[in-house]
């Protein structure tokens, strides 16, 4: 029988400080999926768990849709957000160390119960994956901008975002480091006075940074209290290393993977384990 949102299943990261939540992982079997910050913070975190419970029954199988290459965990110690590197780091241990194991090339398309209840994991291709007790989903999200339904926005299509700024955030294209400085004028809409600010403003591209959020800011409250030198004068150095290394929003056909898996994305489905290696340098 198909799962839509049992309670077994949760889009949030788990926070295993609370008592009852760390009841509910503990000694069992979860899968995680997702591959940016908020997955890496899950994997960190049931690993810490699992560590707790002498590597009891706890076990997190990390599903990923693609392969795992150099850049998946991040700058390391070269990031120049610190904390961020740190957080790859974290969860690039969570594996080496045998706590996750990752299944790369793995596109869900419906999680089922099976005779005693837990939740199997099945794919696109129709694989299916040995029963998971809970489900983490950390897919990244999209704006919801149905209380704006009655005012002119001017989005792109495909982004979600204004349409002055698409181009400059297309994560097709950009990393985190490489969005040009943007402010007021970019965030307009046909809608005067409105403006969309923070993740809102990327609509689907996975690349903000809270940097780039206080900016925005800053110039709007300068357009708005009449400034518009201060408006315009947008000055902002973002860290060009992290998580966010260009991936892009959708997949990249079969044909522009390497097949040797050095790219930013490998072909063949796997389950890996990774070896103890040094921070991995993140994708040009």
């Amino acid at each position: 029988m198909s799962v839509r949102r049992p309670d077994r299943i949760t889009y949030r990261v788990p926070d295993l400080k609370d008592p009852a939540t760390r009841a509910r992982y503990a000694g069992k079997r979860t899968a995680v999926i997702g591959s940016g910050a908020s997955a890496f913070t899950a994997l960190a975190s049931l690993a810490d768990l699992a560590k707790a419970e002498d590597g009891t029954a706890a076990k997190t199988v990390w599903i990923l849709r693609r392969g795992i290459s150099g850049s998946t965990f991040g700058g390391g110690t070269a990031d120049q957000l610190p904390a961020r590197g740190a957080l790859g780091l974290a969860a690039k241990a969570a594996v080496d160390e045998g706590h996750a194991d990752a299944v790369t090339g793995f596109r869900t398309e419906t999680i089922e119960r099976d005779g005693d209840g837990r939740l199997v994991l099945v794919a696109e291709d129709g694989r299916r994956l040995d029963p998971v007790d809970e489900v983490i989903v950390l897919t990244g999200f999209r704006p919801d901008l149905s209380f704006l339904s009655e005012l002119r926005l001017g989005l792109d299509e495909r982004l979600q975002t204004p349409i002055e700024l698409a181009p400059l955030i297309d994560p097709n294209q950009h990393s985190c480091g490489t969005v040009y400085p943007h402010g007021v004028n970019e965030l307009s809409h046909p809608e005067q006075g409105v403006y969309l600010v923070g993740m809102k403003s990327y609509g689907r591209a996975p690349t903000f940074l809270a940097l780039t959020g206080y900016e925005q800011v800053r110039s709007i409250v300068a357009a708005i209290a009449g400034d518009h030198e201060a408006a315009e004068r947008v000055e902002l150095v973002l860290p060009e290393t992290g998580v966010c290394g260009g991936a892009g929003l959708f997949d990249q056909p079969d044909t522009d993977q390497q097949a040797d898996g050095g790219g930013c994305c490998a072909p063949a489905p796997a389950l890996i384990q990774l070896g103890t290696t040094d921070p991995a340098p993140t994708c040009g």
